[in-house]
Order: structure tokens, then sequence, then C-alpha cells
């Protein structure tokens, strides 16, 4: 049995920069050992496994990072619509629904000169909790940041709970330098940290153990939007650019907006461009 999967830039106008990422269209019928054995093996910070989409152009789809099973994540999915939409042929806007496993969020998807523009709704946020105190300089030290920005540490969701670590003048000594870091953040109801340069727009993230950093994080990025929202520093219902991967050698430009009043926001939207890269084909299944 052979499976053919598509390589994908996400966050990216060109082939090489953005978010990389593999599309296994017909991917379905994996276990989800075979699933996480074949993401360890191609190496991209996740890969998407989807069935068929159905008339409704509702589709399931799995995501897996290189440990786990996640139940969210942005540029899988917005990579995901873009190769349903390529192979679908139309010139037209897309609508497709990715079932996931608690939840389905909606992507629409249009052609561009060089790939796709697609845009996921990732729903309204939820603020679950801000670190105060004697916590905030621990959170610091752990980033080895002397210091933070004069904003709220909050832990948001719209799918994974990150705790958004504010800063001012650049994430250039940043870097995770607790071996316990899942544990310290987990104190405070976070899965991840993400740091964020309030005045550059600009974001870093890495897995927990600090070796690894993304590149782009959509759904770190919807947090952000939520985040920007409510504290007054974008205006509700703007469309910003976060960037991010400038760190990696692979810059990337996320469009994110929050919709709805700062302390009642409804819905966040995240996009960005898709380009396509090649197409592969694993001869052998684990």
């Amino acid at each position: 049995m052979t499976v053919t999967y598509r390589h994908v830039d996400v966050f990216a106008t060109r082939p090489f920069t953005g978010n990389s990422l593999a599309v296994f269209p017909g991917g379905a019928d994996l276990s989800a050992e075979q699933m996480l054995v074949i993401t360890q093996e191609l190496r991209h910070f996740e890969t998407i496994f989807l069935g068929e989409p159905g008339a409704d152009n509702v589709v399931d789809a799995r995501i897996f990072d290189l440990f786990e099973e996640l139940d969210f994540a942005g540029h899988p999915l917005l990579g995901a619509a873009a190769v349903l939409h390529e192979s679908r042929g139309s010139d037209e806007e897309l609508r497709w629904g990715f079932r996931l496993q608690d939840r389905t969020v909606t992507i629409t998807t249009r052609p561009t000169a060089d790939g796709y523009r697609v845009a996921l709704n990732q729903g309204a946020p939820q603020f679950l909790g801000t670190v105060e105190g004697d916590d905030r300089g621990e959170i610091a030290a752990a980033l080895n940041l002397d210091a933070l920005a004069d904003l709220p540490l909050d832990v948001v969701s719209t799918g994974l709970r990150y705790l958004i670590v504010p800063v001012r003048g650049g994430l250039d000594r940043a870097r995770i330098v607790r071996d316990d870091f899942a544990e310290l953040i987990g104190r405070h109801g976070a899965q991840f940290a993400y740091l964020l340069d309030v005045d550059a727009v600009e974001g870093r993230h890495w897995n927990n153990d600090g070796v690894m950093e993304d590149v782009a994080t959509g759904s770190a990025a919807g947090c952000v939007g939520a985040y920007l929202a409510r504290h007054g520093v974008v205006p509700a219902g703007e469309e910003f650019t976060l960037r991010q991967g400038r760190f990696t050698g692979r810059p990337s430009r996320i469009t994110v907006s929050a919709e709805g009043a700062p302390d009642a926001l409804t819905n966040i939207r995240v996009g960005g461009d898709v380009v396509m890269v090649a197409t592969g084909t694993l001869d052998v299944l684990p």
C-alpha cells in the first residue's frame, strides 16, 4: 500500500518560507500510531491526515506534532484547506468544514497568483486566568527575559491554551532555560507559552522542551488577537499582521482580527497565504 501527500508552506507567499506542512488527503484509514510515526519521519512541525470531503465540504481531520495528537492547530488546517481547494480545481472562493476531535471549524479558500489565500474562523476565545505577583518573574526567568511588558500574562484559548508573555524591546535573547517548563506553565493552566513583542507585533514559540522553535503558530495567533483586543493594544475588528519565524530563517506573516467588544469577543479570524512545494509518496507504511 502506498500513500501520497502534499508538501505546502503556510503563511508564505513563496516556497521555502513560512511553516512547512505535510497534508495526507487520503490518510483517514491510517492508525493513530502510524500517523505519529509518519509525522516523526517527515519532521515537519506538524502533519495533518484527512478523510474524504462530504457533499457539504466537511472533512474529518487528525493533526499530529512530533510527540502526540493535537485537538487543534492553525497552520495544518489552513494548509489542508488549500490542498483540498487545489484538488477541486475551482477558481471560486470555497468554504470548508474540518471536523476535529471535539468541534468543527470553518475555513475559506480562494486562489491567488502564487497559491491560495486561506482564512480560519477560530470562534470565540476563552480567557482562563492571569499570572500575577512573583510568578511573573518566575515565568520571565524561565524564558531568559530580564523584564516583561506592563501588561497581564493571560492564559487564552481558541482551541489550545497559551500563556501570552508580553515583552517590549525585542525577542533576541529569549529561550526556554528550565527543564520543567511544561510543569511551570501547567500550574497556571497553560499547555504552551507564546512570547509576544507588543511593539513589533512579533512572536516566538517553542516546544516545551525548548529544543525546537516553531516557524509560525496559527493556534497561538488567534490567542494573540484576542489578547491584544482585550487589552486595547489593537482595536477589535481591525486586522493586523503578526510576524514570526525570523529566528528560524523562515519569515512568516499571519493576519489576525478579533470581532466583538473587547470584553465580549465573538470570533477570532486567522489567515495567510499557502504555496505548493512538492508531492510525495510513501512506498511503505509503518
